[in-house]
């Protein structure tokens, strides 16, 4: 596990970044904000912010005197898939194309590969791209 994951890991385990993250899915938010919606001290808080931001699940943006922050989806999206696909737990990737056993009066739509194969030079062997299934969020 990369440093980076452990770190996502490590924001997401307490309970209060959790329900920061829950606030900032919704929309983003000052740190004034967030502080109002929790019976914690504002050092508490912003220690929580920060373990987030360092961790790249939420990002800060200074306009005036006040901080804004925001959910940085892409980040919990890519670590919790990354970490799905580690267990063992993503869904096998969807077929393109009917399974040849099947007996349905529908003509098999071509899949990438074949499809790939009639646009590219026929001197030239198509180039073969990873399912999702195969590619590495790290």
């Amino acid at each position: 596990m990369t440093r980076a994951t452990q770190q996502v890991f490590h924001a997401l385990a307490a309970p209060p970044r959790r329900e920061i993250l829950k606030h900032l899915a919704a929309s983003g938010l000052t740190a004034g904000e967030i502080s109002s919606r929790f019976d914690m001290a504002k050092p508490s808080i912003s220690q929580h912010l920060t373990i987030l931001e360092t961790a790249g699940l939420i990002s800060r943006e200074k306009r005036g005197q006040f901080v804004h922050y925001a959910l940085v989806r892409q980040t919990l999206a890519d670590v919790l898939t990354g970490f799905m696909g580690d267990v063992g737990a993503l869904p096998p990737a969807p077929e393109l194309a009917p399974a040849p056993d099947d007996a349905s009066s529908e003509p098999a739509k071509p899949t990438r590969k074949a499809k790939a194969a009639t646009t590219a030079d026929p001197d030239e062997a198509p180039e073969e791209k990873p399912l999702p299934t195969q590619m590495s969020m790290f």
